[in-house]
């Protein structure tokens, strides 16, 4: 199966100014087109090349793991960004309640684990099989899909996701973000 960029359901200059063309142009078009690129490349002729991209990232290691990891993450995360400004459903308000005291403190929690994580890697709010919450910080290409856990929201925090905008400022960028996440979107996928 040859692994493609995905189409975005938004314009590349849809999201500024917290995210410019300019870093859609390296961050998308660039970044997750070499991700794909590789991924293609190193699955061909091998066990893989015919799996879904989440069954790559819960079953490779190494490179593979890496690249196809990488495309599934940020793929999640492009398409969990709108320029529209959503409301917050009110069964993902009453889950975020239940879990972390209130939205505000669950937002306090995640954006707290976005910047404190050391170097590159990614933010996770995921739920396990029972319904449980959890915030993850994942180094690299990190994914909570290979502890068994339903990915919910991400932000990358690997530099190339905010350095063209925001240079070193990771928390700007992270009051940014929140800003353009599709919260229907992730209610949709709790």
């Amino acid at each position: 199966m040859k692994h493609t960029l995905p189409e975005l359901p938004y314009s590349q200059d849809a999201l500024a100014p917290a995210m410019s063309a300019e870093t859609f142009e390296y961050h998308y078009g660039k970044h997750l087109q070499t991700y794909i690129d590789n991924l293609n490349r190193m699955i061909e002729g091998s066990p893989y090349e015919d799996m879904s991209l989440e069954d790559i990232v819960k079953k490779a290691t190494g490179g593979i793991f890496n690249n196809a990891a990488q495309t599934w993450n940020h793929t999640f995360f492009f398409q969990t960004l709108t320029p529209e400004r959503r409301e917050m459903p009110e069964k993902l308000v009453t889950a975020l309640t239940e879990a972390f005291g209130s939205t505000e403190a669950f937002k306090d929690e995640f954006t707290k684990a976005a910047i404190s994580l050391f170097g590159s890697g990614w933010t996770w709010l995921a739920v396990d099989a029972d319904g449980k919450l959890s915030i993850l910080q994942e180094s690299n290409a990190g994914n909570p899909l290979t502890k068994g856990l339903r990915p919910l929201l991400t932000v990358d925090v690997w530099e190339h996701a905010y350095y063209i905008d925001y240079r070193n400022r990771r928390a700007a960028y992270i009051e940014a973000w929140w800003n353009l996440v599709d919260w229907e979107k992730v209610a949709g996928r709790l």
